[in-house]
């Protein structure tokens, strides 16, 4: 399978490509190209975060610990005083930083369920979600955001397909098959697991009216 540097690299230039193409299709403004391009490169490497000695499960515990002191912060602002608000971010990033990736790395398996189109899905709409009601962005920029989490996803998934067939040796590795898969079939409570996450986030999600515009709107592109 390819190495961080090159999952980083690949879905970085995967993220340019799409968050130009988007803005040259009228998808978003240009301001909000760099977050789809940022998206697509973390979403890059999220399915490698259920490897322990990896660099992407340093990297996505500290992006989500960040976002869990915005939203700790933005939450008690103004019924703590300072003092113990800096306390509450603190202990808040260093709970989800570390108590939380050890637990993740004690109960994960590499390349099991989050090297899957539904992890990837429900890793995407979660992001939907934190846009559209964290960061206040509309319903259609909202989805946006979390497709493109999704594309960078599929992209690692695809990538590691790729290194998995030997073109010089003419031969398909044993590993081929286990990075771009619907779920983990080996253990379908994890898929039952992530199935529950996602109905746990339709509340928080935008209007599925504006998803399926944005479909709508994407494929009329490729077709006219």
């Amino acid at each position: 399978m390819a190495n961080f540097n090159t999952h980083l690299g690949v879905a970085t230039v995967g993220g340019v490509v799409t968050a130009g193409l988007g803005f040259q299709a009228g998808l978003w403004p240009w301001t909000n190209a760099f977050t789809v391009a940022g998206l697509v490169a973390l979403g890059g490497i999220l399915p490698d975060i259920d490897s322990d000695n990896s660099h992407a499960i340093r990297l996505m515990f500290t992006v989500l610990a960040i976002l869990g002191v915005v939203i700790s912060i933005g939450m008690y602002q103004s019924r703590l005083p300072m003092p113990w608000l800096l306390g509450l971010g603190a202990g808040t990033f260093l709970a989800i930083r570390y108590l939380g990736s050890a637990i993740f790395k004690r109960f994960s398996v590499h390349r099991g369920i989050w090297h899957s189109l539904l992890a990837a899905a429900v890793s995407g709409a979660a992001v939907s979600g934190l846009s559209y009601q964290l960061f206040q962005q509309p319903p259609t920029q909202a989805w946006c955001h979390g497709v493109a989490l999704f594309v960078g996803a599929c992209i690692h998934l695809l990538l590691d397909e790729c290194y998995s067939i030997d073109l010089a040796g003419t031969r398909i590795k044993r590993s081929f098959g286990t990075a771009f898969k619907l779920f983990d079939y080996g253990s379908p409570a994890t898929a039952v697991l992530m199935l529950l996450a996602f109905a746990s986030l339709t509340p928080w999600l935008p209007p599925t009216e504006a998803l399926l515009a944005l479909v709508q709107h994407t494929w009329s592109l490729f077709v006219t």
